[in-house]
């Protein structure tokens, strides 16, 4: 792991949290579980983590945020905060699929010969799903996949499952006695800052990051004729 000062968040799904990890250890860590409420929660937490860890934001190698599968207030909310940090200071925004957060929670020893999928709320019926070998390497991308197609989306053989949604889809696999990973399943800004550390490469500046949006917005279209 490179030692660098990483600052990272999440308020994409249901929680909130930021950290600060500086030479490879947590400096510094808030999480809350929450449905709702990211929007006044993040930003103190954010000042909180950056204070208990002595850290300016320029002072930073690197900031890292959930770009989802997610709420879409949560997910705006914690993208447009990385992007106003980034553009004001000058230090790398990376983005980090809510999914690769969650898979960061479980240790390689518990994933050892069988699949990992994590399954995250959409807040409707279906599921946001991905699967990643023993090895942590994605099976494909990311779906959001109805109750129905819950049984053959999934990798056949032994399964692991993480994520908030988890128990939702041991539930629909009962048959095949899937095994649930320990842990909220919700990600965890210290997860994510460790991913971060390890990804980045010193001298590449990613593109800002962007939301990953598996399903439309809940919006209204408006009716044809009407004013605009």
């Amino acid at each position: 792991m490179a030692m660098v000062s990483v600052l990272a968040f999440d308020s994409a799904g249901n929680g909130c949290s930021a950290a600060v990890l500086r030479d490879g250890k947590v400096a510094a860590r808030r999480f809350a579980a929450m449905a709702r409420g990211q929007s006044e929660q993040l930003l103190p937490m954010i000042e909180t983590v950056l204070g208990e860890a002595g850290l300016a934001i320029g002072a930073l190698d690197l900031i890292a945020v959930t770009v989802g599968p997610g709420a879409f207030t949560g997910l705006r909310i914690g993208i447009a905060a990385a992007r106003g940090l980034a553009l004001a200071s000058g230090v790398p925004a990376l983005g980090i699929t809510s999914f690769a957060a969650v898979a960061a929670q479980v240790p390689r020893a518990a994933r050892a010969g069988r699949a990992l999928v994590v399954a995250l709320d959409s807040r409707r019926a279906e599921l946001y799903l991905q699967a990643f070998d023993a090895g942590g390497v994605p099976l494909g991308d990311g779906a959001l996949v109805a109750p129905a197609d819950l049984a053959d989306w999934v990798p056949s053989g032994s399964l692991l499952l993480a994520g908030d949604a988890a128990p939702t889809l041991a539930a629909a696999l009962a048959g095949r006695h899937p095994e649930i990973a320990a842990g909220s399943g919700i990600a965890d800004a210290a997860d994510m800052a460790r991913l971060a550390a390890v990804a980045w490469q010193p001298g590449l500046r990613p593109a800002l990051p962007r939301p990953l949006y598996l399903r439309a917005p809940d919006t209204t279209a408006p009716r044809q004729g009407a004013a605009r």
